[in-house]
Parts: structure tokens; C-alpha cells; sequence
């Protein structure tokens, strides 16, 4: 049960708000610490909707800091968060030493309790950059943000706590992962981390790492050529190969579809021969497809088991599997993800449909009726690790929502969770003059897709229902006063 409190206290003469919440977790108060104190953690805690991008996060000792840039309309500001107060394995606190508010003291405890449960208690006094202005405004703008803030960190802890504990008996992995800039590689890298795996990037050498990755854990490689620049690719117990240039950045001019097809299927098929060629070669290889794969299927329910389709994208997808063919022929497990529409306004479509949602012009398009196969960005990192650490698992598995929605349908649900009107249609004819081919695939054709071996494999799925997902990742969730 989550609970907020906002009281005042007097420093200085200056009334500053308080804000207190408090969740109580089914996890020990080590699984607690463990989790914020992994390399993950910073970037999981989050809130999709705010745009943070971390610079670095430092650990948990006096001292250290965490830097990251946090968006305030159009405008970026540097956040610098240092560390004090810190009791081992029991709380700490951080400090804002640079940053848009006028102070910013935040205290983490952690409070265990019988049975194995620990209260998180976040305490936070803060002041506006015009301080005469702080209380006045702490009820009505600032207290808000936070709860929403808040109540999204909490949850985020309490689902990848469940994750974790659901796999603790088996053995943590020395795992590589593919593709680990992008939106799906940064948030499952964060979780793989926060999970106690031992977590390598597998990165080309023009591929700038992102500033809170660790150097000494990225091996560097040609993924045209098939030759390893820098480090060892030995002893991993699972390979994820995620990269791929992505398919909605630009239209589809005949150089952007041989990109599109170049960069999933001759790295795949070079990475298999690297790996089969290898002393100690993985045990698994998870490689990312999508349900792009069966092709336009109107309203027909499709699972693992429907035939490939026949069009530019489906004809990439089948390729890409099959690319995969040597690391099969040579005895490592490889499993093919056919990911839906990833929800999250991080990136991929629903970063696309915000700003004209928000303007009242998220209504359906080309008539609404072609379905979207969707799954939430915590289902798919959910789905990667289940696969991952589930051995019966091999083959073929639609990573998508139980629910899939019409485009008309998924329209709707977005301007009411946006609280805008969501009734004006595109003309599928001026999509097409938007954006060519690009635009009849991706948004005016669709699939019918059901997750029928992720479920009879055991997953449960976190988010099943869209609306329920949008406003946990746009930090529209209806809390309680």
C-alpha cells in the first residue's frame, strides 16, 4: 500500500514542503539495497514521461554523484545529485548541488519489518528556484509530478523485485547484449544489471557508449565484416542481439530498405558463425524479429504457428531468422522475438503520436479498422529475461500484449488518457503522401497477433490492458487524494 504525505517544516526562517511517501515491499531490506545499489538501477527508477538521460550514477557512498539532464519544456537543465548520509544496507540520502529547484534533499530509508517485508521511505525537502513562491505552489503544481514520480518508482521496484525472485534459484548469467543503445537494449541492460547479471555490450566501432556504461565491460566488432575490433567474446552463458537500423526513422527509399535489410540480416548471420567458431561458445542466442513477420493479416488471429508473409517486411523478418541458421546448425538455442508496437513515450510509435495527440489530432487513421499488436516496454525487457532464464524455452515467440486493439481503438484510449478529443481522422491517402511505403506498412496495415507460446511457457504478462499501460508510462495514473 503506497502513501503520500506533504507536511512543512521551518529552516532558516524559510517554510519548506516536505513530501514523505512510503511503500512496503515483499523483499528483504538486502534485496532492497541490492537493487538501488546496482548499476541498473538509476536508469529503471526512472519515469518514462520525464525524458531524463543520465550522465552518471555514481554509487552508493558518501560523496559520489549522480549527473544526469532533465527536460523542462524544451528546455534542458543538468541535474547533479550528490551522496551523504549513507549507512551501509540501510538508507542514504542525495543532495541536489546543481539543478532546477532551490534546494533538493532527498533521504532513502529502508525499514524491515516481519516477514521479510521492508518499508521504502523517501523523504524529500525541497524549495523553489523563488522560494517565496514554494508554498504556495507545493500543492497544486510541484506535489502532483511527485506523487505521479513516485508512485512509478515504487511500482518499477516492486515488478522487477517480483522478476528477480520469481528466478532466484537459478544461477545469474554472464550475458552479451546487441543493439544496447536503443530503447528496448538501455532499459534491459539497466534491468539485467539490477538483476545481478553480469551484463557486456556488444557495440560497433563508430557506436558512442552511452556515459553511465561501464568501458571495461563492451566488446567492439564489425558487424559487416564478422570480425571482433576489441575484447573476448568467450564464456557468455547467453548472447541477446537486438541491433538493427530502425524501420519508421525515415521513408523507404530503396538505399533506407537495403539498410534496413543489411543491418539485421548479414550481422545476425556473421554473429551465429562468430559464435559457433568460438572455444566457449553461448548456450543461447536470443535474436529480435517482429510480428512484421506474418505480414498484413487484417483481423485473422495469428500465433507462432501462422505461415510467413510475403511483403518488403515480412520478407526481412523471415530473413533475419534465418540468418540465425549457423549458431542452430551449431548447438546453441536460439530463440526469435517477433516484438509488437513497444508502448513507451521513450521512443518507437507512441514517442511519434504524442505531440499530435496532445493537439487534438490523434484520431484514427485511414479508418481505424488494421490491429495493433502491442506490448509494454517492461513486458518486452519481462519477456527477454523470462526466455532468457527459462531452459525449455527454443524457437519462435511473439512478444506482444494477450489484448491487441484496433488503430481506431488505440486512438481513443490515448486522447482519453491524454484528456484530448481523439475523433479526427488522416485520410490514409495522406499518409501515404506523407510518408510513401513507410506509412501504408507501419501504420495503415496491421496484425492480429496472440503471445500463445510466451503464455503456455509460463510468462505473465504485467500489462494486458492499453489503457492501464499508457498511464503508467505517461505518469497518468489515477491516485487516490
Amino acid at each position: 500500500m503506497q502513501q503520500t504525505i506533504l507536511t512543512f517544516i521551518t529552516r532558516g526562517g524559510i517554510e519548506l514542503p516536505t513530501f514523505t511517501h512510503e511503500n512496503v515491499h515483499n523483499a528483504t531490506q538486502k534485496e532492497i539495497w541490492d537493487w538501488y545499489n546496482s548499476p541498473g538501477a538509476f536508469r529503471r527508477i526512472m519515469p518514462e514521461w520525464e525524458g531524463i538521460r543520465p550522465i552518471n550514477a555514481g554509487a552508493l557512498r558518501d560523496d559520489e554523484e549522480t549527473i544526469f539532464k532533465v527536460s523542462l519544456g524544451p528546455i534542458k537543465q543538468k541535474w547533479i545529485a550528490r551522496h551523504h548520509s549513507v549507512i551501509e544496507g540501510e538508507s542514504f540520502a542525495d543532495r541536489m548541488i546543481k539543478g532546477p529547484f532551490g534546494a533538493w534533499n532527498h533521504h532513502h530509508k529502508f525499514i524491515p519489518g516481519e516477514g521479510g517485508v521492508t518499508t521504502v521511505s523517501d523523504n524529500v525537502e525541497y524549495r523553489l528556484p523563488f522560494h517565496i513562491l514554494t508554498g504556495w505552489s507545493a500543492g497544486f503544481t510541484v506535489l502532483p509530478r511527485m506523487r505521479q514520480m513516485f508512485h512509478y518508482r515504487s511500482t518499477k521496484v516492486t515488478k522487477d523485485l517480483k522478476r528477480i525472485q520469481e528466478t532466484s534459484d537459478i544461477p545469474r548469467q554472464k550475458v552479451l547484449v546487441s543493439g544496447s543503445t536503443g530503447m528496448i537494449g538501455l532499459q534491459l541492460c539497466a534491468f539485467l544489471e539490477a538483476a545481478g547479471h553480469d551484463v557486456y555490450r556488444l557495440m560497433r566501432r563508430t557506436t558512442k557508449l552511452p556515459p553511465d556504461v561501464n568501458s571495461n565491460k563492451v566488446i567492439r566488432w564489425d558487424d559487416l565484416a564478422g570480425e571482433i575490433l576489441e575484447g573476448d567474446m568467450n564464456g557468455f552463458d547467453t548472447v541477446i542481439h537486438l541491433a538493427g537500423a530502425g524501420i519508421g526513422d525515415k521513408r523507404w527509399s530503396k538505399k533506407r530498405k537495403k539498410l534496413i535489410r543489411d543491418s539485421r540480416v548479414i550481422p545476425t548471420e556473421n554473429l551465429s558463425k562468430l559464435l559457433v567458431s568460438l572455444d566457449s561458445p553461448p548456450k543461447k542466442l536470443l535474436c529480435s524479429s517482429a510480428v512484421g513477420f506474418y505480414g498484413n493479416r487484417g483481423t485473422e488471429v495469428i500465433d507462432e504457428n501462422s505461415e510467413a508473409g510475403n511483403d518488403f517486411l515480412a520478407s526481412i523478418c523471415s530473413e533475419w531468422e534465418n540468418a540465425s541458421k549457423p549458431a542452430t546448425e551449431g548447438g546453441i538455442n536460439v530463440i526469435h522475438m517477433r516484438t509488437g508496437i513497444v508502448v513507451s513515450p521513450l521512443g518507437g510509435a507512441l514517442a511519434k503520436l504524442l505531440f499530435p495527440a496532445m493537439m487534438g489530432a490523434g484520431g484514427p487513421v485511414g479508418g481505424g479498422r488494421q490491429m495493433q499488436s502491442w506490448i509494454s516496454l517492461d513486458d518486452e525487457v519481462y519477456a527477454i529475461h523470462h526466455l532468457m532464464m527459462n531452459e525449455s524455452c527454443q524457437g519462435a515467440y511473439n512478444l506482444s500484449a494477450p489484448n491487441p486493439v484496433s488503430q481506431k481503438q488505440f486512438a481513443k484510449v490515448l486522447g482519453k488518457v491524454l484528456r484530448r478529443p481523439a475523433f479526427m481522422p488522416l485520410p490514409g491517402f495522406v499518409l501515404k503522401l506523407m510518408f510513401g511505403e513507410m506509412g501504408q506498412k507501419l501504420v495503415l496495415e496491421g496484425q492480429d497477433v496472440r503471445p500463445t507460446r510466451l503464455l503456455e511457457s509460463g510468462y505473465e504478462f504485467t500489462h494486458t490492458d492499453l489503457e492501464a499501460c499508457l498511464r503508467n508510462c505517461l505518469g497518468r495514473i489515477k491516485l487516490k487524494k
